[in-house]
C-alpha cells in the first residue's frame, strides 16, 4: 500500500511540475540575438537609388552602403546577405520575414510610421522638383499641363498626387500626366528624353545628380510633403524594436563623430542636420 502511495505521489509531483513549466512564458529569441547568435544580417535593399544605393563594378556602394558597414561592425556580423530587389517588394518582404530590415531608404509619413520601426533618420529627404536643363519652368506652379515622372510606391508618390491636386484646387489644370517609374533612374532617363517635363524626388538625390550632369538636369522648387515629415530613415519589423534602436545608436554614434557628415560631404557634397526627435508623425512606432 505504501509503495502504491508513494507512485501515485510520484506521478502527481512529476505532473505539477510539468504544469508549472508549461505555465512558465516562453522567451523566443529576437531577430536582434540571432544576428548576434549567428553573426549573419541579411537586409533588403533596393540598389537603383543613387547615390544612396546602386551597383558600381559589380558590387553595390552609396551612401548608406557606407553606413551599412558601420552597423555591421558594431553588430558583430561576420556575413553579410545584402538582396538587392525591386522597391516595390522591400516593405512586404520585411514584413514577411524574408529578410531582417530594411537597408534601403524609406521616406517618412504617417501611414507608414503606423507600420514599420523607423530607425533615426539617416538623411534629411525634403522631396523636391527637377528639370532638363534650360527648360522655362521656375516655380512648381508651371507645372499645371506639364508631365510629371516618380517613382511607383515611393514617398513621393503621394507628394505628386497631393501638388496636383492642390494645383487643381488652385484653378489649375494639374498635370497632364503623372507618369510611375518602377526605378528613379527610369524617370532621370524619361525627363532626359523629352518623354516627362519634371521628376519628383528627395533633394539629395536629385542634388548629386544635377551634380553629376549639369548640362542635363537642374532642380526646379521645393514639393513639401503635409505633415512636414521629410527625412529618410531604414525601418524594421514592429516588434523588432530592440533591433530598430541598436542600428539608431550607431546612425547617432556616426553623428556625433562626424562619421556621418564626412559620408554627406562624400556621396552628396553637402552636410545635413540629423534630429534625435522630432522626425516622427504622432502614433508612430
Amino acid at each position: 500500500m505504501r509503495k502504491t502511495n508513494r507512485t501515485i505521489f510520484g506521478v502527481l509531483a512529476g505532473s505539477a511540475c510539468l504544469a508549472l513549466v508549461a505555465s512558465e512564458p516562453a522567451f523566443a529569441e529576437t531577430t536582434l540575438d540571432k544576428i548576434k547568435r549567428t553573426g549573419e544580417l541579411t537586409v533588403g535593399t533596393e540598389a537603383a537609388f543613387p547615390p544612396f544605393e546602386f551597383v558600381k563594378d559589380g558590387k553595390i556602394v552609396g551612401y548608406g552602403s557606407d553606413i551599412l558597414a558601420e552597423v555591421v561592425k558594431e553588430l558583430g556580423v561576420k556575413k553579410l546577405n545584402q538582396l538587392d530587389l525591386p522597391w516595390q517588394g522591400i516593405l512586404p518582404g520585411v514584413l514577411a520575414g524574408k529578410f531582417d530590415f530594411v537597408a534601403t531608404t524609406v521616406g517618412i509619413n504617417a501611414e507608414r510610421a503606423k507600420r514599420y520601426a523607423y530607425t533615426m533618420p539617416i538623411a534629411d529627404g525634403v522631396p523636391y522638383a527637377m528639370k532638363r536643363k534650360g527648360d522655362k519652368l521656375t516655380k512648381v506652379e508651371d507645372l499645371n499641363g506639364k508631365v510629371v515622372a516618380t517613382q511607383l510606391a515611393s514617398s513621393t508618390e503621394p507628394v505628386a498626387r497631393a501638388l496636383d491636386a492642390k494645383l487643381k484646387a488652385a484653378g489649375g489644370t494639374g498635370f497632364k500626366d503623372l507618369k510611375l517609374f518602377t526605378a528613379f533612374p527610369e524617370s532621370y532617363v524619361a525627363l532626359a528624353s523629352g518623354e516627362a517635363d519634371a521628376v519628383i524626388q528627395s533633394l539629395p538625390s536629385l542634388a548629386a545628380l544635377v551634380k553629376e550632369k549639369p548640362d542635363v538636369f537642374e532642380l526646379l522648387a521645393p514639393t513639401p510633403q503635409d505633415g512636414g515629415y521629410s527625412y529618410l530613415a531604414w525601418v524594421t519589423r514592429p516588434d523588432d524594436k530592440d533591433l530598430r534602436d541598436a542600428i539608431s545608436a550607431v546612425i547617432r554614434k556616426m553623428r556625433d563623430d562626424g562619421r556621418l557628415a564626412t559620408l554627406q560631404k562624400k556621396w552628396f557634397g553637402f552636410e545635413m542636420t540629423i534630429p534625435d526627435q522630432g522626425y516622427l508623425p504622432p502614433g508612430a512606432m
